[in-house]
């Protein structure tokens, strides 16, 4: 038997102010992890620019933790006209203490350093329930909320995504489908 990879189903709007959304969060029955601040390095490879394909490999320190992510090119499939970002995703947890190895390991191998993108993240989490919501500040290139669903069924994950939207009230917040990577660069005049 095998088991069906769980897409990661997203969804990343602009937020002016985030403390009225994060009370309605606490309102609704969200619980808040303890702010994190994550420090993400993205790179790529020398022979395939992941700003044109919209690939992701990033080194991600955080609270004590850290991880290699890899998220595929994105493609008419992974991207839907209303914003919403569908993509399978693959994590390695490694050591806090092993995230500047992993570093000199890709670039011992010739990936390209794209950029460090700093944030500050909250994550609400509601008793069973399948998705979250995280408000994140990122340094240089402002505020913003993601509702995020992890699920084997593309379709149902969105449903999910659009209810939780609605009941945040967050439709008249810009979709941002650009990933942070991409935010800070631009910010930076790169």
């Amino acid at each position: 038997m095998t088991m069906q990879q769980l897409i990661e189903v997203e969804r990343k709007r602009q937020l002016g102010d985030a403390e009225p959304v994060a009370e309605q969060l606490r309102e609704l029955g969200y619980h808040a992890d303890a702010a994190a601040v994550e420090v993400d390095t993205y790179y790529s490879r020398p022979d395939i620019d992941y700003m044109e394909t919209v690939e992701c490999l990033r080194v991600r320190e955080s609270s004590g933790r850290a991880e290699i992510t890899y998220k595929p090119p994105s493609t008419t499939s992974t991207h839907s006209g209303s914003g919403v970002i569908s993509k399978p995703e693959t994590n390695i947890a490694i050591a806090d203490d092993q995230a500047s190895a992993a570093q000199q390991l890709l670039d011992a191998i010739g990936m390209i350093e794209l950029a460090r993108v700093e944030k500050s993240r909250v994550t609400y989490r509601r008793p069973d329930s399948n998705h979250v919501v995280s408000i994140d500040t990122v340094t240089g290139a402002g505020v913003f909320i993601e509702v995020e669903v992890m699920s084997a069924d593309i379709e149902a994950a969105t449903v999910t995504l659009e209810q939780v939207e609605a009941e945040l009230g967050l439709s008249a917040c810009p979709t941002v489908e650009l990933p942070y990577r991409d935010l800070v660069m631009q910010a930076a005049g790169r």
